[in-house]
């Protein structure tokens, strides 16, 4: 790997690359081992400013007291492939006409083609006060990792009171996260025989319990069992740490209206956004996320620029398994595109929500574009639509390890694209 981190690079300076990625996580990480597992001797560099890299659907069970934080992190240089260029600076513009992405460094980089990966953005300063209160006064979230110790913290102390978890309008990376920390929390409360003394509510902006109805019933079945109020409509808008209370906005019939709510316990998702330089720049749509065709992630306007992960505009949901089914085929319909033939890979819209219902149990929910079920393994292994502990063993052993020594790898298991028509 060529680290340029502690370069000072010349304003003005234009280095070139024959792929450039924007983004050093799971998408970034992965699309380019998976390109150099094809083509070794192939040009490829990674501006990401990080210098940690995190395994994130691991926060979960941070919060939920099965996993300690320190195995989610790794040294960004651990995970980069040996073959990249490391450009460690932040991506300021991309200049699609030119072909050039500008950097906050002041250099520019030029590209024969490029990939689109840099990740989302968690907006905490959208809902006002949030900012100040968390880490502290009971207001936590699992979306950071400083703060999903907290949350474990938080659940362990609880003897009596209110708890409340939030879930922000959609889209949102893993959209059953928010439920997974309220279950896991439920599940220990009920083991410590607290339960009956806490009461529970599930604040949704939403109008439904989850987006596919095949696993609704699972999931109704322990709102049921742990009593938890099920509030929909109910988007946070504002918390007060010291006074313990949040206000949201609540939609029904007659229009909006404000409520607020008391808590001795906050879990907050917050709302998520595209990058501002892909939302303000002409590669957005009308959301303000990537504008990629939904089969071959290649972008509607700019044919020479891919993308995956979770800033794209695609209909499926941001989970890092979907970039797990998103890597090959951007791996070789880029290779396709540098060799002037068709774009044969075909991405189906795949995502995965291991919905961790209680300690020992998931339900797998497994599904692509308009919610079409798209299970890895037989119903007899394993029913998605039902809790498992199958599904637990494969999201606190199997997954972590398949993400460390097999996905940042360019190993693709059980990911063979689709074929296009």
């Amino acid at each position: 790997m060529t680290d340029h981190s502690s370069e000072a690079s010349p304003s003005g300076q234009v280095r070139r690359h024959t792929v450039l990625i924007i983004g050093g996580g799971a998408a970034g990480i992965s699309v380019a081992a998976s390109l150099l597992k094809r083509r070794s001797s192939l040009d490829v560099a990674i501006i990401e400013p990080a210098e940690e890299h995190y395994y994130q659907p691991g926060w979960t069970m941070v919060g939920g007291g099965v996993f300690t934080p320190e195995v989610t992190r790794r040294p960004m240089r651990e995970v980069m492939p040996d073959a990249v260029t490391w450009h460690a600076s932040r991506a300021e513009n991309i200049d699609a006409e030119a072909r050039l992405v500008r950097l906050e460094s002041g250099e520019s980089v030029a590209y024969e083609r490029l990939v689109v990966a840099p990740g989302l953005v968690c907006d905490w300063s959208a809902i006002e006060g949030l900012e100040e209160a968390l880490g502290q006064n009971g207001v936590t979230s699992n979306y950071r990792y400083d703060l999903a110790p907290y949350t474990w913290s938080l659940v362990q102390s609880l003897e009596k009171g209110k708890a409340l978890f939030t879930q922000p309008p959609m889209p949102i990376k893993c959209a059953g996260a928010p439920q997974k920390a309220m279950y896991l929390a439920c599940d220990h409360w009920r083991r410590e025989q607290r339960l009956k003394d806490i009461d529970v509510s599930f604040c949704n902006a939403g109008g439904v319990l989850f987006g596919v109805s095949d696993y609704v019933p699972a999931l109704q079945r322990y709102i049921t069992l742990y009593g938890i109020e099920t509030a929909f409509s109910h988007r946070l808008i504002a918390v007060d740490g010291p006074s313990r209370t949040a206000r949201f906005a609540v939609s029904d019939k007659d229009g909006e209206r404000e409520e607020e709510r008391g808590f001795d316990m906050l879990h907050v998702v917050p709302p998520q956004k595209a990058p501002a330089f892909i939302a303000q720049s002409q590669l957005s749509n009308e959301a303000g996320w990537l504008d990629l065709d939904p089969a071959t992630l290649q972008h509607r306007a700019y044919a020479d620029i891919f993308g995956l992960g979770d800033a794209s505009g695609t209909a499926n949901a941001k989970t890092a398994a979907a970039v797990r089914k998103q890597t090959p085929v951007v791996a070789e319909n880029l290779l396709a595109s540098l060799d002037d033939t068709p774009l044969a890979a075909a991405y189906l819209g795949y995502g995965s929500c291991p919905l961790t219902v209680e300690r020992g149990r998931i339900v797998l929910a497994e599904f692509g574009y308009d919610g079409v079920l798209q299970p890895t393994f037989p119903r007899w292994l394993n029913d998605g639509t039902r809790p498992t502990r199958l599904a637990w063993w494969l999201k606190a052993s199997l997954l972590p390890w398949i993400y460390w020594n097999g996905m940042l790898k360019g190993r693709e298991w059980l990911v063979r694209p689709a074929r296009r028509d």
